[in-house]
């Protein structure tokens, strides 16, 4: 039997004026007879909370996960792809040497391994996990990697100038003195991801958005064009696909008038929204449609900086998240960390479900992903740094990671160790990074 069908290229756009929108992984993308042979990309995330978590609501049993604790319980449905990893620690987000603060060493840590300090003429932390795999593998997609965040310390109003909110708001650091500051205004990483027009003034983009059509509009064309040539199965996938950017429009539209009729007390970008979940939800989704079209494969999402005194108005808490962590163990201050702790997750849940919904051959996004949600402190009424709350969820392409479990590793084991191992699976293999002592065993995770 002769195979004449030609494979659709894997980095196919549908373009319009002045517009380029990149496709999701189609069975088309691969060559006759030859699917089970091709392997979606693993994508790797770091979702990072402020201000430590209330770990007795954190923890659960050793071993096979059974109940979850109160902070994890929105990720019930995701037991089987999730793993819990215990005595994780940052030792160079304690006050080893002079340094931005507690709250700034452990962020700035976080990722890069060393601790971040202060020059004479500069800020200084160390190249990040994220960025030694964005210069490896990140010529293979369009953006190496992503950053974004929920907020920005000096509008909220609680950070000093300088050095510290360098490290207070940033996760990803391209060299010792180069952070790489996240995006925050859903618009703007619309536009940075499917637009052409990120440079222009909030003006001359003023005046564009009165005549702007939807993306999509421009590439029909091109879409029809495709639709004719595909099979059910990725006809399917892409309307699902191509509906799922027209919902994060419309998201952004909606948020934009609401912001318009609700003043949230703080001068805030243009588009962001006012509200926490709403917020989080479109930055998140516009991650997955990156993952999905594979615009990028590394991405770092700053959950609010560290540091943050945010209030959360909309669970009834009006109190500050930072005064709140120092708590002194006042019960009622307590409950409010805790309830803050399950809101974030809750958000994050939701996500994951979304990564889970996803198709890619036999699996689905998430399982061809490695997402890890944690901080950078455990106790944040006493500022500690080891036995950090770290999971990490998703089985990161071909059951790599074998969830449904708590590993409990020996005491003092640095966090650098997780991140060279996932920085192996990614196909990026340096010999040490930050303070790391070898590989973490068991996240091969069988």
């Amino acid at each position: 039997m002769m195979i004449t069908r030609k494979a659709l290229p894997r980095r196919t756009f549908l373009r319009g004026v002045g517009t380029a929108v990149a496709l999701p992984f189609l069975d088309a993308m691969t060559p006759a007879m030859a699917s089970s042979q091709t392997k979606a990309p693993v994508r790797m995330a770091f979702v990072y909370v402020p201000n430590g978590i209330d770990m007795r609501h954190w923890v659960p049993a050793e071993g096979k996960l059974g109940e979850l604790p109160r902070i994890l319980k929105p990720m019930e449905q995701f037991k089987n792809e999730m793993l819990i990893m215990s005595n994780l620690t940052h030792n160079n987000g304690r006050a080893l040497l002079d340094g931005a603060g507690d709250h700034g060493r452990c962020c700035g840590a976080y990722l890069t391994g060393v601790q971040p300090r202060k020059t004479a003429v500069d800020i200084k932390a160390g190249i990040s996990c994220d960025q030694i795999v964005a210069n490896s593998i990140g010529h293979q997609t369009r953006f190496p990697s992503l950053e974004v965040g929920l907020e920005d310390a000096r509008q909220a109003g609680d950070c000093d100038s300088g050095y510290s909110c360098a490290y207070t708001n940033n996760l990803a650091w391209k060299s010792e003195t180069q952070p790489l500051p996240p995006i925050l205004d859903p618009r703007a990483m619309f536009e940075r991801l499917f637009g052409r027009d990120a440079s222009l003034t909030p003006a001359e983009r003023a005046r564009q958005a009165k005549y702007r059509r939807s993306i999509l509009d421009f590439v029909s064309s091109d879409t029809r064009k495709l639709q004719t040539s595909l099979g059910p199965t990725d006809k399917r996938k892409l309307d699902e696909y191509l509906s799922s950017i027209r919902e994060i429009e419309r998201q952004i539209e909606r948020a934009e008038k609401d912001n318009a009729r609700v003043d949230p007390g703080m001068e805030k970008p243009y588009g962001v929204p006012a509200d926490f979940a709403e917020h989080f939800k479109l930055m998140s989704d516009m991650i997955t449609v990156a993952f999905r079209a594979d615009l990028t494969r590394v991405v770092t999402f700053l959950v609010t900086r560290e540091g943050t005194s945010r209030a959360y108005r909309e669970i009834g808490i009006s109190d500050g998240h930072h005064p709140l962590t120092h708590h002194r163990n006042d019960p009622e201050m307590m409950e409010k960390v805790a309830r803050i702790n399950a809101y974030h997750m809750t958000q994050f849940a939701a996500w994951m479900e979304k990564m889970k919904s996803i198709k890619e051959g036999d699996a689905s996004l998430l399982d061809n992903s490695m997402i890890v949600y944690g901080a950078g402190l455990a106790d944040g009424n006493r500022h500690t740094h080891e036995d950090l709350p770290a999971m990490i969820v998703g089985r990161g392409g071909n059951n790599f990671i074998k969830g449904g479990r708590r590993v409990v590793y020996r005491k003092e084991t640095p966090m650098c160790n997780l991140f060279l191992t996932m920085m192996d699976r990614m196909g990026v293999n340096v010999e040490h990074f930050g303070d790391s002592t070898g590989r973490l065993a068991g996240v091969d995770l069988g």
